[in-house]
């Protein structure tokens, strides 16, 4: 859910637009990102009705994914009080309302974002929270070197794929200057997840280590070309939003990958799910990554006791407390 400072903030900004204006644009912001995608650059947003557009479309969504994210990578560095936080690529600014719900510690807020009208209405949204008023945004386009504040916590969403695959290590190395913590999600696709893995890959180069999802440091186990590691929250549609998306159901479920590094470890999970678990009449199957044994298939079975009762509770993301914990008989 999205906090109720930034839900009443959204319905007045989006109260000038008819549902009609907001569905045609949304249909229209949707054929041109499948056709930049295809050809290569292009610009999404054209008009102001275009930035609301894309803020009731996709702000809740990408609000729930790296409100998840956070929370799995607080909850395993409890020692982080983060003071101040960098977004890049912040679009309206669904991460920085995420990251102040999680820490509530953060006092210095900036955003970077190249378009102007989307700058506009973060701005007005971030108006509305006593945490958030004060946030620097900053109008210019992602590049490496580019000034930026050295902030505790460093995050970046649903961007980092949106740039020249061959720009992207050294952006990654540029996110991690002087951040104790770097968190990069991206959609929950094969394409999105290879992103995710090699910005992996270049924030342990650079010295940091994974606290979420991944229970270790070593190399991701999974084979590419064959699965990918994602993860999914659920999150309610109001009546408006499921009119824009001309949806039915009273929810959607967003798909993200992501990866949360740290200079200064906690306590890791011992495994991750990485399916939604199989519950059946006594038993839950789980496949579960856990670092030297890779990904396994396990069993929990009622004879099990406490673990079984976790294991009826657990979901898709969890930390596991074991790292293959079976039943054989």
């Amino acid at each position: 859910m999205l906090p109720e400072e930034l839900r009443a903030a959204l319905d007045s900004a989006l109260s000038g637009y008819s549902p009609q204006e907001l569905s045609d644009s949304v249909a229209r912001l949707t054929e041109r990102y499948r056709t930049n995608a295809a050809t290569g650059g292009g610009t999404h947003i054209r008009s102001r009705a275009d930035v609301a557009a894309y803020a009731a479309y996709r702000m809740p969504a990408t609000y729930a994914a790296a409100a998840t994210a956070m929370r799995q990578a607080a909850v395993l560095t409890p020692g982080f009080r983060p003071g101040s936080h960098l977004d890049v690529g912040g679009g309206t600014g669904a991460a920085i309302w995420a990251a102040g719900e999680t820490w509530p510690s953060i006092e210095q807020v900036t955003v970077i974002e190249h378009d102007p009208q989307i700058i506009d209405l973060g701005k007005r949204l971030a108006r509305t929270s006593g945490s958030l008023r004060g946030a620097t945004w900053r109008q210019a386009s992602v590049r490496p070197g580019l000034d930026r504040p050295v902030a505790d916590l460093v995050t970046m969403s649903y961007a980092l794929g949106e740039l020249p695959q061959d720009k992207r290590p050294e952006i990654v190395r540029w996110l991690a200057a002087g951040a104790a913590m770097v968190i990069v999600i991206e959609p929950g696709t094969p394409a999105g997840y290879a992103t995710v893995a090699e910005a992996r890959e270049v924030l342990l180069a650079q010295g940091l280590s994974v606290a979420a999802p991944c229970p270790h440091d070593g190399r991701c186990p999974i084979q590419r070309g064959r699965d990918w590691c994602h993860f999914s929250v659920r999150l309610p549609r109001t009546s408006l939003h499921r009119r824009i998306k001309a949806g039915t159901l009273s929810f959607e479920d967003e798909k993200f990958s992501y990866v949360a590094a740290t200079t200064t470890p906690g306590e890791r999970a011992a495994a991750r799910i990485l399916r939604h678990p199989v519950k059946r009449k006594g038993v839950v199957s789980m496949r579960l990554c856990a670092g030297e044994e890779g990904i396994s298939d396990v069993i929990v079975s009622k004879r099990q006791g406490d673990l079984y009762r976790a294991a009826r509770d657990a979901d898709w993301g969890d930390g596991w407390p074991v790292p293959a914990e079976t039943d054989a008989d």
